[in-house]
């Protein structure tokens, strides 16, 4: 399977334990007081990564969207991170021994979380999918990119890949992704992450969840995701964008928990019995047991014999191995027959 290292020598692969990334969007409201405290909660609810947003209104949408919506430039304004505040809290990230991501939407951007926040890789939004001198210039920086798909064919996402791959750049993440906010279980397609790395062989496939609950994300560690990004709130009851959908820490907690039980229970293809399984054997299985009281001289018959618990006796299977041979002692009904009391 395939398998890529992060900047930081965290190595992502299918199959491997999933890499949780909380995504605190615009959760914070701007206010780098809730985007610590969503640090610390996110560390504290176990996952191994907090991701912000590297927006400004000049980098998110055009002058004569802005000027037809006159409340989005506030809106954007307000919620974005200048380049101070993503330093401090990329810092404060550091100490609290979580990693800090982001995604850019500019070029610029970008550089500057590589220079000066150290993040571990750059995450593409879904809506960069179909942007290729963008894709390009964000390879040509060297450093493993978490690619979304939500919104894509697989052309486009067959073309953001080889647009990737011509800037020399192979340290590739792909999520599968539903950019609706929040998506209904019915259109997610989760098993789209096997056709993802069934036409992606090289890369490692993860899932960017837009659900509702924990249920969805945890099935996706058992198809093998890598990675799960998940948007991340102190408090789903404050209007902003898209806050409503996003998990609460106890909730996050027990998704982190959720996953790492499914991966724990994945173990391998072929069949093992473990020491605790075998041990069962010898109190769950059937013997050989008489149905009725034998002595001496007595012919062992598949009328006299049965099967019953516990397996500490001669097993179901060799009964015919069993059968015409003859009993040595006296073997009281409803007891377990042995090898030693025959013949």
């Amino acid at each position: 399977m395939s398998l890529i290292t992060l900047r930081n020598g965290q190595q992502v692969g299918d199959y491997h334990r999933p890499y949780i990334v909380a995504e605190l969007n615009t959760s914070h409201f701007g206010d780098v007081v809730i985007a610590k405290r969503m640090i610390d909660q996110a560390k504290a609810a176990g996952c191994d990564c907090v991701k912000f947003q590297s927006w400004a209104a000049e980098s998110l949408y055009c002058d004569s969207y802005y000027q037809a919506n006159k409340v989005a430039k506030r809106m954007v304004t307000k919620f974005a991170l200048n380049d101070d505040k993503l330093r401090e809290l990329s810092g404060y990230a550091r100490e609290k021994g979580i990693e800090f991501a982001s995604t850019p939407y500019s070029i610029e951007e970008a550089i500057f979380l590589v220079k000066e926040c150290g993040v571990p890789f750059l995450k593409v939004a879904s809506m960069d999918l179909n942007n290729v001198s963008y894709l390009t210039e964000l390879a040509q920086l060297h450093l493993p990119l978490v690619l979304s798909t939500g919104m894509g064919t697989l052309e486009e996402i067959r073309e953001a890949v080889r647009t990737i791959e011509a800037a020399g750049n192979r340290q590739l993440i792909i999520l599968h992704c539903t950019s609706v906010y929040p998506a209904d279980p019915e259109i997610i397609r989760l098993r789209n992450i096997e056709g993802l790395r069934g036409e992606f062989r090289d890369y490692p496939i993860g899932y960017s969840d837009h659900s509702v609950g924990i249920e969805i994300p945890s099935a996706s560690v058992a198809l093998g995701a890598c990675l799960i990004e998940k948007h991340f709130t102190l408090d789903k009851s404050r209007i902003g964008m898209d806050n409503q959908m996003a998990t609460e820490p106890a909730e996050m907690e027990a998704m982190v928990k959720a996953c790492h039980r499914v991966y724990d229970a994945m173990g391998g293809t072929g069949r093992l019995l473990c020491d605790k399984e075998l041990g069962q054997i010898s109190r769950m299985r059937r013997s050989i047991v008489s149905k009725i009281t034998l002595l001496p001289g007595d012919i062992l018959t598949e009328s006299n014999i049965e099967f019953k618990r516990p397996g500490t006796g001669i097993a179901p299977s060799n009964y015919k191995k069993v059968i015409n041979r003859e009993v040595t002692k006296r073997i009281e009904a409803g007891s377990v027959i042995t090898d030693n009391d025959l013949l």
